[in-house]
């Protein structure tokens, strides 16, 4: 019987990465990581499973696993905008934000479009500004 072997999803790496993505979208990270890490394990270059994968983690509070994911996603696909929007966002979490402006900026300089990319460009480059403000006072 499929799926009653020990608690191992049935399917596929693409049956985990649609029922994952499905999980994301309905907030649900840790399941999602669940699946999404099995698909990773499969497909390990697949770069809509990295996506998934460094979404799933940043939902489930893993923002330094979400970091090295999307950092990987960058270095395979240095031209994908999410990619650097993820890192972006996991850097920020995890206050490193010259680092996070950085490829927020990419980003954003690559779909200029995305709101949410310029949203989170000016949150990151307010705070640094005022991080830096405070210290000169």
């Amino acid at each position: 019987m499929a799926g009653s072997t020990g608690g191992a999803p049935s399917g596929g790496a693409y049956e985990w990465l649609q029922r994952g993505l499905r999980l994301l979208d309905s907030g649900d990270g840790f399941a999602a990581l669940v699946l999404l890490e099995r698909a990773a394990r499969e497909h390990p270059g697949s770069a809509s499973v990295l996506e998934a994968l460094g979404r799933a983690q940043y939902q489930a509070g893993q923002p330094e696993a979400a970091a090295q994911t999307f950092s990987d996603l960058v270095a395979a696909s240095p031209d994908a905008d999410y990619a650097h929007f993820g890192l972006g966002v996991a850097l920020t979490r995890l206050d490193r934000l010259d680092e996070a402006v950085e490829h927020l900026a990419l980003a954003t300089a690559m779909r200029p479009d995305r709101s949410e990319y310029q949203d989170r460009l000016r949150q990151a480059r307010a705070t640094l500004r005022a991080r830096r403000e405070a210290g000169r006072g």
